[in-house]
């Protein structure tokens, strides 16, 4: 068993798919295959369950990749953490948010402050930023959803208030609150299943025993407002969106009368993994520009 063998069965693990693993690694397909197939039989027992040419992780090699995950995030933190100590250049930060809206202060200080080190941002989901942090791709995630699990750590940074937009001359439109129960015969507009956005609105909804009916769903929630301004339906958006979209889009906002209706911006990283100097001033920077009344 080598790291190469280790890192196709990742690769593999991750995408369910030998081509996509392949495209991935930059290898022929047929030295993947055979890679995976040479380590199960090393193993003595198959990883992936295969039907024609599909094929799914098992059991087995479920309990195998959370392992050679955290073997291999070990060793990518010890060769970061050498370079480190080696003075290999300023390094890099990886972080992936739900939304990036949020980061561009952050960001901006920490450019200031770090102006060599590379920094690589990306949207993400919350299943996918689970497994980059596992994976060590990422340093960190910006979760505005529950994120948790064995081996990550956690700061709250901001807790604001998600609130209801109408269209203008909606008959909710002259309210300053509503309940849930009222809009159980609203169309809405909201995310993809697995977005905050979405993930709220379905939480809610099942509280009362109903469900939403989402007549328009994607993942460019900076989109909604204009798709509720034009009456196509209405929608959940944060607190903050209101002071940035005044202007832009002529909506009415609501309060919801309903606990926990609120988004929890949430900064996420490995317990015990490395951070680098760069990765610590990060760290340092989101929370002071993120919690309430720091700066």
């Amino acid at each position: 068993m080598d790291l190469l063998s280790l890192r196709y069965f990742q690769a593999v693990a991750r995408h369910q798919h030998i081509s996509r693993a392949a495209e991935e690694l930059r290898v022929a397909q047929p030295s993947v295959s055979r890679t995976v197939i040479r380590l199960e039989s090393e193993l003595g027992v198959p990883l992936f369950d295969r039907r024609g040419r599909r094929i799914r992780l098992n059991e087995h090699g479920a309990a195998f990749l959370l392992r050679v995950e955290r073997a291999l995030a070990e060793l990518d933190d010890a060769r970061r953490e050498m370079a480190d100590a080696a003075g290999a250049g300023p390094g890099r930060v990886a972080v992936a948010a739900e939304t990036l809206l949020q980061l561009a202060g952050v960001l901006a200080a920490f450019r200031a402050c770090r102006p060599g080190v590379r920094v690589h941002v990306s949207q993400a989901s919350v299943d996918s930023m689970r497994q980059r942090l596992s994976s060590a791709e990422v340093d960190f995630a910006l979760a505005s959803q529950p994120l948790a699990g064995p081996g990550l750590c956690s700061e709250e940074l901001v807790r604001e208030e998600v609130l209801l937009v109408v269209p203008p001359g909606h008959p909710l439109a002259g309210r300053e609150s509503v309940t849930v129960a009222e809009l159980a015969d609203e169309d809405f507009v909201s995310t993809r299943a697995g977005h905050w956005q979405r993930a709220l609105l379905d939480r809610l909804f099942a509280r009362e025993g109903l469900a939403p009916r989402v007549v328009c769903e994607g993942d460019e929630a900076a989109a909604t407002p204009e798709l509720v301004g034009v009456g196509l339906g209405i929608a959940l958006m944060p607190a903050i969106a209101r002071r940035t979209l005044a202007e832009r889009s002529p909506v009415a906002w609501l309060r919801l009368d309903a606990e926990d209706c609120h988004r929890t911006l949430t900064l996420v990283w490995r317990e015990n993994a490395y951070l680098s100097p760069a990765a610590l001033d990060f760290r340092r920077l989101a929370m002071e520009r993120l919690m309430p009344g720091e700066s």
